[in-house]
């Protein structure tokens, strides 16, 4: 039977589902900052970039479809985020793109194919216009490229139950549990000023896109998902019926449909 916690109430109580037991998991020192991941499973690897203020634990609804698909997951904390640390320089995400790029050197993956959720999903897009040959290709969930692609912020009880439990898990896994507040502000403060490609810069990405967007997405304007599927030259458009941003724990079956389907795709 199909889950649903739509409203998130399980999540902001219970959070995503437990990640499976590793033994593959470490950090890689790079740039300022030590690097969280994880891997699980075997196959082609598919890197999984969780969305800001969150952390690689979100992805639990995930890891064991792509593990039982024959896929070696491999999870990151973004810098600042969950286990990873950072230094005092603001939050980029071409800096994040990059430490990205350090893990793979350091599992030796050569290419992968990339799932991004939010501020994920921009970070793969930058992998994918600066490294393309180490990009399989881009499964963009619930983001923007540019300023224009936000709607007006409007705090709803989903979104104050996803902010309650980023919250709770920063206390529980960062190197620094007292900064939570620093940690949102700095993280706002990249926000207000980035992603910022034009149209002209999509042109430049040639690997496989698809672009996916809810239905009830509370941060991202529908035209904009339609705009970036039709000026990256590779890129489709899907839509996910029913669910908002936070459609990975909303409906897992639903989104890791729609993920293995693309997967099967670019990694066949």
């Amino acid at each position: 039977m199909e889950s649903h916690d739509d409203d998130l109430k399980n999540f902001e109580a219970h959070g995503a589902a437990p990640l499976p037991v590793t033994s593959d998991q470490g950090f890689v020192d790079h740039d300022g900052a030590r690097i969280w991941y994880a891997t699980y499973g075997s196959g082609s690897p598919v890197i999984l970039l969780h969305g800001g203020l969150g952390h690689s634990g979100n992805w639990g609804y995930q890891v064991s479809t792509l593990v039982s698909s024959g896929y070696r997951a491999v999870l990151i904390d973004s810098r600042g985020h969950g286990r990873s640390t950072r230094d005092r320089r603001p939050f980029t995400y071409e800096l994040m793109a990059s430490d990205v790029l350090a893990v793979m050197g350091a599992l030796q993956l050569e290419k992968t194919a990339v799932v991004g959720w939010s501020d994920g999903a921009c970070i793969a897009l930058i992998l994918a216009m600066k490294a393309p040959e180490r990009v399989a290709g881009v499964f963009f969930f619930g983001c923007n490229m540019d300023p224009s692609g936000t709607k007006e912020f409007e705090p709803t009880p989903i979104v104050d139950r996803c902010f309650r439990r980023h919250a709770k898990d920063y206390v529980a896994l960062s190197a620094t549990p007292d900064q939570f507040n620093v940690f949102v502000e700095a993280v706002g403060q990249m926000m207000k000023s980035e992603p910022n490609y034009s149209a002209g810069d999509l042109t430049h990405i040639h690997v496989p896109v698809a672009i996916v967007q809810s239905e009830y997405d509370e941060f991202i304007k529908p035209e904009h998902a339609e705009y970036l599927a039709r000026s990256i030259p590779a890129a489709e458009l899907i839509i996910l019926s029913g669910v908002s941003h936070f459609a990975p724990l909303q409906r897992p079956e639903q989104f890791n449909g729609v993920m293995r389907a693309f997967l099967g795709k670019v990694l066949s």
